[in-house]
């Protein structure tokens, strides 16, 4: 059923961009493209991201092969960094001073 996100041929869809849509989408069958098309319209229906799916769909049909590839596999708008990607003091900035307007006591505030 096409109405089922965890029946989906690519794993998180919702959280594809437009823009990696395409590639995301290359190595899918035409009948996996026209199921996303079906989530689609029935969810989000977003204009952009219907149109990439009727023309993969369309070219399908018209010849063109899935490429090799795996839909599954990490996407550079999606991987996280080793060891969780999260900010600590070891790998923050160094402290960034307050811009000298709006602080009355910096004396290298002009007067």
């Amino acid at each position: 059923m096409a109405g089922a996100h965890e029946n989906l041929p690519l794993p998180d869809y919702d959280h594809v961009t437009v823009g990696a849509l395409p590639a995301a989408i290359a190595s899918l069958s035409a009948d996996e493209v026209a199921q996303l098309l079906e989530y689609e319209r029935m969810h989000g229906d977003r204009l952009p991201v219907t149109t990439v799916l009727e023309h993969r769909l369309e070219a399908l049909r018209g010849g063109a092969t899935p490429s090799g590839g795996d839909p599954t596999a990490a996407r550079p708008e999606t991987n996280v960094a080793p060891g969780g990607g999260g900010v600590s003091p070891a790998t923050s900035g160094p402290p960034i001073n307050p811009p000298s307007q709006g602080v009355p006591t910096n004396p290298a505030q002009p007067r």
